[in-house]
């Protein structure tokens, strides 16, 4: 009877040691796939990333990558040495650059006739290997490359032709025992090319340029060494020469080649069209964008200048001086609305914003003159 019973409770033993058993079996399975979806997803995770959105369309600011890596290959490749340290630049948004965007900035520069053709290669070498040997790198290194592209587009208008948002940064991996380098390019990805959709060769962009120039050369035949005089000549040559184009579907209506030579644009060629021709001139001027409210109390994106005279930053804008763009006559004074005004008048309904992409660098703008040009 004893042997029976005690053969009873073994036998209860050994089945709940079996089921505390299958029990923690079970829990370590579930753990175990837990660990294996939760590392998967990084292992393959995709090295390019779709396109951030701009501020606005009406802006047409760069549409920079959120992750603009083309590939990234191990191998043993030669590494490059690209020195641009003898490009000279001293512009205004250049100069508020860190060191690293600066060095992308002056390849843009030192490439400039090559990237007419939309293919050519842009060569940054091993510049950036003590960057990317560094924890988040490449990170640091997208953010270094989207600030050089946007102070360069926005530096440089006649460089009308380039789409940002067709550009990648490419870095290539080379391993040699336990020394790792990296060559870094920019060029076009799967893209044909980088060229905006209304160009599709440099003849065409060598054309557009030389049409561009013509039309600077007749606007520039009468500058004095006034400049005063100079602002107030460009200023209303292209108040009498753009029409503000409302559709909105226009080409080039953003670039300086549409507003000087297809004479529409809307309020980014303008702007960008003044800065191009007080460049011209040897005259201190930035492009600015923001918000600008209209009489009618509505708030919309907004592009215009601030230039230097006489030591001192004023306003101007040149889109909301053209008569074109409101109703019925007006007069002449009303098209000096907005010419060379201090920020006591400008800021009643225009804010500029620093940030020329949404998560990109915030830039700084020169303070203006709180009164206006007498």
């Amino acid at each position: 009877m004893k042997s029976k019973l005690a053969t009873a409770i073994m036998t209860i033993i050994m089945f709940l040691i079996i089921c505390v058993f299958v029990l923690f079996g079970m829990i370590f399975w579930q753990e175990l796939n837990k660990i294996e979806t939760s590392v998967e997803p990084e292992d393959v995770k995709t090295i390019i990333s779709e396109n951030t959105n701009t501020i606005d369309k009406d802006i047409k600011t760069p549409k920079i990558i959120e992750n603009p890596f083309d590939q990234i290959e191990d191998g043993n490749k030669q590494v490059r040495e690209v020195d641009y340290s003898n490009v000279t630049v001293n512009k205004y948004f250049y100069n508020q650059l860190e060191e690293h965007s600066k060095t992308i900035y002056k390849a843009f520069e030192s490439n400039k006739e090559n990237m007419k053709t939309g293919t050519h290669r842009v060569e940054l070498g091993n510049s950036f290997t003590s960057l990317l040997n560094q924890e988040n790198g490449q990170e640091q290194l997208g953010k270094y490359y989207q600030s050089a592209i946007e102070a360069y587009t926005y530096d440089n208008p006649e460089v009308f032709y380039l789409s940002p948002n067709k550009m990648y940064l490419n870095i290539e991996t080379t391993t040699k025992g336990s020394n790792v380098s990296y060559n870094v390019y920019i060029n076009s990805g799967k893209e044909a090319n980088y060229l905006i959709d209304e160009f599709s060769s440099k003849a065409q962009i060598d054309t557009a340029m030389n049409q561009i120039e013509q039309v600077r050369t007749k606007i520039l035949q009468n500058s004095t060494n006034n400049t005063y005089e100079n602002i107030k000549m460009v200023h209303d040559y292209l108040v009498q020469n753009i029409e503000y184009d409302t559709s909105i579907s226009k080409e080039n209506i953003y670039n300086v080649y549409g507003a000087m030579v297809g004479g529409e644009a809307v309020c980014e060629g303008y702007a960008r069209s003044f800065k191009y021709l007080m460049d011209s001139l040897g005259i201190s001027c930035t492009l600015v964008i923001g918000k600008g409210t209209n009489s009618e109390g509505k708030t919309e994106n907004h592009a215009w200048n601030y230039v230097q005279v006489d030591g001192n930053w004023y306003a101007i804008d040149c889109t909301w001086d053209d008569p074109i763009s409101t109703t019925g006559y007006v007069s002449e004074s009303s098209k000096y609305r907005y010419f060379l005004k201090g920020s006591n008048d400008m800021i009643k309904d225009h804010t500029p914003s620093s940030q020329f992409t949404e998560g990109g660098k915030v830039f700084q703008y020169p303070p203006i003159s709180s009164s206006n040009y007498q």
